[in-house]
C-alpha cells in the first residue's frame, strides 16, 4: 500500500515537472529532465543526508519506469489538449503530500531524532519543487512565493510522527498525514491564503505608531 502511494506521489511530481517545462517553453528533453528532477531530488537529498547506499531510485526500475511513462504521457496529452490553469498546483500538491510522508517514514526507519524526522520529511517534500523551478528560471521558487507550502509539509510531517508514536498503523497514518498536507496546500491555493509578508508587518507597525 505504501509503495503504491509513493508511486502516486512520484508520478504527480513527474507530471508537475513536465507541466512546468511546458509553461517554460522547453522541448521534450527538457520536460523529461524536469520530470526526473522533480521526482527524485528530494529523496536523493534525504538518502545522502542519511548516508543510505545505494540511492533508493538506482535499483527501483518500477519507479524509473513510472517517471518515464508519466513524463511521456503528459507531454503527449499536452500535444493535443490544454490543461486547467491550476493543474500544476494540484499535481504539485499531490506530490508534496505523498513524498513528505514517505520522507518522514524513511527518516523514522533510519532511527534519527524526532526533530530530524521532521526536517528530513520537509526537505524530501520540497526539494524537487525548488530544483524544478530553478531549472525553469523561476525565481524565487514557488516555495518562497507561496507561504503555505513548506508549512503544509511541516504539518504533515508532525502529524505522521505523532500518529506513529501513538501506534497508528503505517497505512492509516500515511493517508491521514498526506491528506492533511494536500488539504492545507489546496485550501491555501483556493482561498489565496498567505503568511504575513515583511512589508505587511512593517505596514501594520507604522499604522500602530501613527495611531
Amino acid at each position: 500500500m505504501l509503495h503504491v502511494l509513493y508511486l502516486v506521489g512520484i508520478a504527480a511530481f513527474a507530471a508537475s515537472g513536465v507541466l512546468a517545462a511546458y509553461r517554460a517553453n522547453m522541448d521534450p528533453f527538457g520536460g523529461l529532465v524536469l520530470a526526473f528532477a522533480a521526482s527524485i531530488s528530494g529523496g536523493t537529498l534525504r538518502d545522502v543526508i542519511l548516508d543510505r547506499r545505494p540511492l533508493y531510485w538506482t535499483h527501483d526500475w518500477v519507479l524509473l519506469t513510472v517517471i518515464i511513462c508519466v513524463g511521456v504521457g503528459t507531454m503527449a496529452y499536452l500535444r493535443f489538449w490544454s490543461l486547467p490553469r491550476k493543474s500544476l498546483l494540484v499535481v504539485d500538491a499531490i506530490g508534496l503530500s505523498v513524498v513528505t510522508v514517505i520522507g518522514a517514514r524513511a527518516a523514522i526507519s533510519a532511527g534519527v531524532t524526532p526533530l530530524a524526522v521532521i526536517i528530513l520529511a520537509v526537505l524530501t517534500g520540497v526539494t524537487g519543487e525548488v530544483i524544478r523551478d530553478v531549472l525553469c528560471g523561476e525565481f524565487p521558487p514557488l516555495l518562497l512565493r507561496e507561504d503555505v507550502y513548506a508549512i503544509a509539509a511541516l504539518a504533515g510531517a508532525c502529524c505522521y510522527l505523532l500518529m506513529y508514536r501513538l501506534g497508528t498503523g503505517a497505512s492509516v497514518a500515511a493517508m491521514v498525514s498526506a491528506g492533511l498536507v494536500f488539504a492545507l496546500r489546496m485550501g491555501a491555493v483556493y482561498f489565496g491564503l498567505h503568511l504575513p509578508r515583511p512589508q505587511q508587518l512593517r505596514g501594520r507597525g507604522a499604522e500602530q505608531d501613527a495611531g
